[in-house]
């Protein structure tokens, strides 16, 4: 099992980056390689504190999840709400159940997740240049026919490195959704296709672990949680004021480093 150290630097890392589109399977995997932390336990550590950075969404948005359970009167809850974000992890969801083996097997490397990195932020800076009305300024207004847009950017979250945050956040601005809007809709639509995913990977690989593991994932997964709530809130209030043209340079500054490091 990785070390304590290991285990709040990663949990950092997942925090961090889960919900900014920069990619945190990427970092993570960047990350692992790094640490000599590589095999099946370390992809299930990943997938246990990446739940850390979930829940944290959650707690950060609870009345509008509690919304979709006991519906409040605003459009986006009740029944309504559960068929968008149903909508939303539709494609992802099938695609990725298909799809599962062969991204795991061919893209899941540093040198991909370079790639990956590098189309992504050629993708946010073309479509900070586009002059799309937007026509969407708050959740209430989102639509069915959005939702599923959406959720079929999002597939291109499947190659690691390239961003669920970025993918579906460029989805919602490409089709007229606010920006800002955009990105609280792709935090909230994470939670059903992550919880999915991770139960999926966990439900086949808990068996690994062992009893002395257990604390060692619970520091990874605190220190995800706490450290996904502060970027979150961050990112947010950044969002008032700037484009996501800082996260593509960003992203472009990263990956010839990548390339450098593991080429």
């Amino acid at each position: 099992m990785t070390t304590y150290l290991n285990a709040i630097i990663l949990g950092i890392v997942e925090g961090l980056t889960e919900f900014l589109p920069v990619s945190s399977t990427g970092h993570l995997i960047i990350a692992g390689h790094l640490l000599g932390f590589t095999g099946p336990k370390a992809e299930t550590f990943e997938i246990v504190i990446q739940l850390g950075a979930i829940l944290a969404v959650v707690a950060m948005y609870l009345p509008t999840f509690w919304g979709l359970v006991r519906p409040t009167g605003r459009a986006f809850g009740g029944v309504r709400g559960l068929w968008l974000l149903f909508l939303t992890s539709l494609p992802a969801s099938l695609l990725g159940l298909f799809a599962h083996s062969a991204i795991k097997e061919h893209l899941f490397s540093p040198v991909t997740v370079a790639f990956a990195l590098i189309i992504g932020a050629l993708a946010i800076l073309l479509v900070e240049r586009l002059k799309i009305k937007k026509s969407v300024g708050d959740l209430d207004a989102m639509t069915p026919a959005l939702a599923l847009g959406v959720g079929c950017f999002q597939c291109l979250a499947l190659w690691p490195g390239f961003s669920r945050s970025a993918a579906t956040i460029m989805g919602g601005m490409i089709l007229g959704v606010d920006r800002r809007v955009a990105a609280e809709y792709s935090f909230i639509a994470a939670v059903p296709i992550m919880f999915a995913a991770t139960g999926y990977d966990l439900l086949k690989s808990w068996r690994i672990f062992g009893t002395d593991d257990f604390l060692v994932l619970a520091v990874g997964f605190a220190i995800s949680f706490v450290s996904a709530w502060a970027a979150v809130k961050v990112f947010i209030a950044l969002l008032s004021r700037l484009t996501l043209r800082p996260f593509a340079w960003y992203r472009l500054a990263l990956a010839p480093v990548v390339l450098w490091i593991f080429w």
